[in-house]
């Protein structure tokens, strides 16, 4: 089911901030593809997002070719760091060919491995915990990044209405089942605040508590 009304997705998305030749590049190759990436509407928040708490250090589990990490370093400081996560050496190259020609090929570190066996050695502690993984596994996000947050920090999750489905209940596969889990979680931790904005397929925003 539609999130929102295509016409106020045409207004949001006439209203997105201006972007250089790379990042439309990175939107017509993903077009192209059919390749998931989270859009210049979600991409925008995640700029706002990262200036609103001067973030310096992103950890962002399921990175793709590097979209997602490009908006974050669009309101990071030059000292900021993303570390990126994917499994496919093709998605990888790709990311830090279009990171190098946006200039910040020196501001990110990609690991080629499951992302969150990659989290878990990770100590933090994190500014923001991005999670963009298959969804059977959001559930097992939270924990981990609870640990790794610093207090003020966010947790940040796509894909958390699911095209509706989430709010199907006759919808039972797993990974509708999964992310519902996941907001379950998210909404009812005590060390989390949360809202859900209806922006594209649905955002989560957890702020971790002291």
């Amino acid at each position: 089911m539609p999130i929102t009304d295509p016409t106020v997705d045409a207004y949001v998305y006439a209203h997105a901030p201006a972007r250089d030749a790379v990042f439309l590049e990175m939107e017509a190759y993903a077009r192209t593809r059919g390749f998931p990436i989270v859009g210049p509407a979600v991409g925008s928040l995640l700029e706002v997002l990262a200036r609103s708490i001067g973030a310096r250090r992103v950890y962002e589990l399921g990175s793709g070719f590097g979209y997602s990490a490009a908006w974050w370093l669009r309101g990071m400081p030059a000292d900021g760091q993303v570390t990126l996560t994917d499994l496919d050496p093709d998605n990888v190259a790709r990311g830090l060919a279009y990171l190098d020609r946006l200039g910040d090929r020196d501001r990110v570190r990609y690991v080629r491995e499951d992302a969150l066996s990659a989290f878990r050695r990770e100590t933090g502690p994190f500014d923001v915990v991005y999670c963009d993984i298959d969804k059977e596994g959001y559930p097992d996000v939270v924990e981990p990044a609870v640990a790794r947050l610093r207090p003020g920090g966010l947790l940040v999750t796509d894909n958390v209405l699911w095209d509706g489905a989430v709010a199907d209940r006759t919808a039972q596969d797993p990974a509708t089942v999964a992310i519902r889990r996941y907001v379950e979680a998210v909404t009812t931790h005590p060390r989390l605040r949360t809202t859900i904005l209806p922006l594209r397929d649905g955002v989560a925003v957890s702020v971790r508590l002291p």
